[in-house]
């Protein structure tokens, strides 16, 4: 839901139906698990799950911060579930999965964030999936390293943390991560050798000095992967869309990204972090 404005036509989104939708949505409810096509009202929800695919989202489905762009759940989450690490493995087992995507809301109110929950899920996965590939979408974990350890030396193949925005909003729309502190977790999973990703949003009211600025950041750090996609507002109680961003737009920013070096740029207006993740992996 983006308020009363009208989407422009390059915002048109597939159906959430069909034989493949239905299997991936009864095997998420019969594991007992949760999804980010779901809890964050991805727009791509009926192409992904039409195409057997899912970012399964661990911890809950309750998030410690409330920030402006996002239609997770805020509140007081329930203690992890020891049996989500089987659940999910068995889940990419039953997929078929290659490659998977894995999320999770913020866990603040955990002593590691949840990391040591990450590692147990990630070692399970490939435990129960021999030669399948994991990229790990994870919150900040407020730049705790020896958090951040835990995640890396499980050995997911790509770690990705979304910045969300320029720096300029990034106050205004996340409720306690700082773009510092997210430039310096990317900086740090680099610096271990892991492949960094990440992503931002346009139409929330940056300009494309700021965008570049952004990934110029970005490149610092040694992040070498990067998605761009429209910001819609998940209710009318979020931060309003202050503009569609046309897709002509968005192209020249992915030849400004290649421009600067990144490997991919994954720029287009329903593009969302887990967009062609599989190609990630490897260059």
């Amino acid at each position: 839901m983006t308020g009363k404005r009208r989407l422009p036509p390059w915002l048109r989104m597939q159906r959430a139906s069909g034989e493949s939708y239905t299997m991936v949505k009864n095997l998420v409810e019969s594991h007992h698990l949760h999804t980010i096509c779901t809890s964050g009202n991805c727009p791509n929800i009926g192409e992904c799950w039409n195409a057997g695919t899912a970012t399964l989202m661990i911890l809950g489905d309750i998030c410690t911060r409330s920030c402006r762009f996002c239609g997770t759940i805020s509140g007081r989450p329930l203690p992890p579930d020891p049996g989500e690490p089987e659940r999910v493995a068995e889940a990419v087992r039953t997929m078929h999965l290659k490659h998977c995507v894995i999320t999770s809301v913020d866990r603040d109110d955990l002593p590691d964030g949840g990391a040591s929950h990450w590692a147990e899920t990630i070692k399970k996965i490939k435990e129960l999936n021999p030669g399948v590939t994991i990229e790990t979408l994870i919150p900040d974990f407020r730049g705790k390293t020896e958090d951040i350890d835990m995640v890396i030396d499980a050995r997911p193949e790509v770690i990705s943390h979304n910045i969300e925005t320029v720096r300029r909003l990034t106050p205004l729309i996340r409720s306690v991560a700082k773009y510092e502190v997210s430039l310096s977790v990317l900086g740090y999973i680099a610096s271990r050798g892991v492949r960094a990703k990440s992503g931002i949003m346009l139409g929330l009211g940056e300009t494309e000095e700021e965008v570049i600025e952004a990934l110029n950041d970005l490149y610092e750090t040694g992040c070498r992967i990067v998605t761009i996609g429209q910001y819609l507002a998940p209710s009318l109680d979020h931060m309003p869309v202050v503009e569609y961003v046309t897709p002509e737009k968005f192209d020249e920013y992915r030849k400004k990204g290649m421009e600067i070096g990144f490997e991919f740029v994954e720029s287009s207006p329903l593009v969302r972090s887990s967009f062609h993740a599989e190609k990630h992996v490897v260059k």
